[in-house]
C-alpha cells in the first residue's frame, strides 16, 4: 500500500467529526428507495402471474401470433425484474453498504466487481434488451398497419426504432467513456509505479 493511500485510510474504530459523519451517513436515505423498488418487484411478480394465467386460460383460443406476443410480454416482465434486481443489489452495494455475500452459494457473479461504472453499463444493456422486446412486439404487430387494425402507426413504429437506436448509441457511448476512463486510470497507475 502506498504512503498516500495509508494516509487517506481512516483508522479502524476512529469516529468521524460531526459534519463528515452527517454527510457519510446521508447515504442511508437511499434505503427507503431500495425498499420501494423491492415492493415494485413484488408488483411485477403479480403482473407476471396475471399474464401467465391469461396465457394459460386462452392457450387453446389464441393464435400463434397472440401466444408469441403473450410470451414476449412475460419475457419483458422478467427483463424489467432483472433490471430491478441489478439496481437494488448493485446500487445498495455500491452506494449504501456492503452486503457481505462473499462465500454465499447464491452470490451473483457480477457483484464481486460491481462499481458505479459497471452498474451503468449493465443497466444500459438491460434497457436495450427491454427496448428490443418492445420493438419486436411492435414489428410483429406491424403487419396489421396496412389494414388499419393495428395498435401502431407508421410514425409510432419509426419513433420506437429511433429511440431504440438512441439507446444503443447511448450504451456504446457509456462503454467508450468507461474504457477511456479506465485506460487513463491504468496509465496514471503505471506512471506512479515507475
Amino acid at each position: 500500500m502506498s504512503a498516500l493511500s495509508e494516509a487517506r485510510a481512516p483508522a479502524k474504530g476512529r469516529s468521524l467529526r460531526p459534519v463528515p459523519m452527517l454527510i457519510f451517513g446521508s447515504r442511508w436515505l437511499q434505503l427507503p428507495l431500495y425498499v420501494g423498488l423491492i415492493i415494485a418487484q413484488g408488483v411485477y411478480v403479480v403482473l407476471f402471474l396475471k399474464e401467465l394465467w391469461h396465457l394459460f386460460a386462452h392457450a387453446f383460443d389464441f393464435s400463434e401470433q397472440q401466444i408469441m406476443l403473450a410470451v414476449l410480454g412475460l419475457i419483458d416482465v422478467v427483463m424489467i425484474s432483472n433490471l430491478l434486481v441489478m439496481v437494488i443489489v448493485g446500487g445498495y452495494e455500491t452506494f449504501v453498504s456492503r452486503l457481505n455475500l462473499q462465500g454465499h452459494p447464491d452470490e451473483p457473479e457480477w457483484l464481486s466487481h460491481v462499481n458505479a461504472s459497471v452498474l451503468k453499463i449493465k443497466l444500459a444493456m438491460a434497457i436495450i434488451g427491454i427496448s428490443s422486446i418492445h420493438l419486436l412486439r411492435t414489428f410483429i404487430e406491424a403487419g396489421a398497419l396496412s389494414s388499419g387494425k393495428g395498435n401502431y402507426t407508421e410514425t409510432g413504429v419509426m419513433w420506437q426504432t429511433i429511440i431504440h437506436c438512441v439507446f444503443i448509441l447511448s450504451a456504446i457511448g457509456i462503454a467508450i467513456v468507461d474504457k477511456l476512463s479506465n485506460d487513463s486510470i491504468e496509465g496514471a497507475k503505471q506512471q506512479v509505479g515507475h
